[in-house]
């Protein structure tokens, strides 16, 4: 039981840096809610599953061929600009109650899943993180046992999305349209940061 929550707890490290997805959810959560936020966390969840099943069967490989490492990192670049310039854009609504009416849930839940699947982050987390678990393993383990170990790390995933997802949509009740839309503001601004780092990441590796 002690391994397995290991690996509970790695899934949870690995969701709880300060990174672009975490600041959209919580963004998501503050100003439409629960349910909202909740389904953004399950398409980044969906977005991990993919990656991780790409490590498993050996297609992370393919990550390091320099075109295709600079395709992730300018269309990574891409979506979280776009992101960031759509949080700017809600930022100057007239209330939550018509930001809530522009978006629906499965525009949250898509937006979470193509963030996350696009984010190069995630990408070298993964790569990274679980292929080094999965080479460690791999001799003495079972492919029963090492399927076991990944369901824990996505369950620490889940949780940490969960909990990300209810505190914003606590705190949510108590805060101004005023402060609302002014974090809106930083987390637009916070993705197009990330997406202007990984941009210039992608445009260095062409030369």
């Amino acid at each position: 039981m002690y391994g397995l929550l290991s690996y509970v707890y790695l899934g949870i490290s690995l969701s709880a840096p300060v990174g672009p997805i975490n600041a959209a959810q919580m963004e998501t959560g503050l100003r439409k809610g629960f349910s909202y936020a909740w389904l953004f966390g399950l398409g980044a969840i969906l977005a991990d599953i993919v990656y991780m099943i790409l490590v498993y069967f050996g297609l992370a490989t393919y990550m390091n061929i320099p075109i295709i490492q600079t395709f992730l990192w300018l269309f990574g670049a891409f979506v979280l600009i776009y992101s960031g310039a759509e949080s700017l854009a809600s930022s100057v609504q007239a209330n939550e109650k018509s930001l809530q009416r522009n978006v629906t849930k499965f525009h949250s839940f898509r937006t979470g899943f193509f963030m996350s699947l696009m984010n190069p982050l995630s990408i070298l987390f993964w790569i990274g993180i679980y292929g080094s678990v999965l080479a460690e393993t791999a001799n003495h383990l079972s492919t029963r046992q090492i399927f076991i170990n990944s369901c824990a790390i996505i369950c620490g995933i889940f949780l940490w999305d969960y909990t990300i997802a209810l505190l914003s949509s606590i705190f949510r009740r108590f805060l101004t349209d005023r402060f609302l839309r002014a974090v809106s503001l930083f987390s637009g601004i916070s993705l197009i940061g990330f997406g202007l780092y990984f941009g210039s990441k992608g445009i260095l590796s062409l030369f």
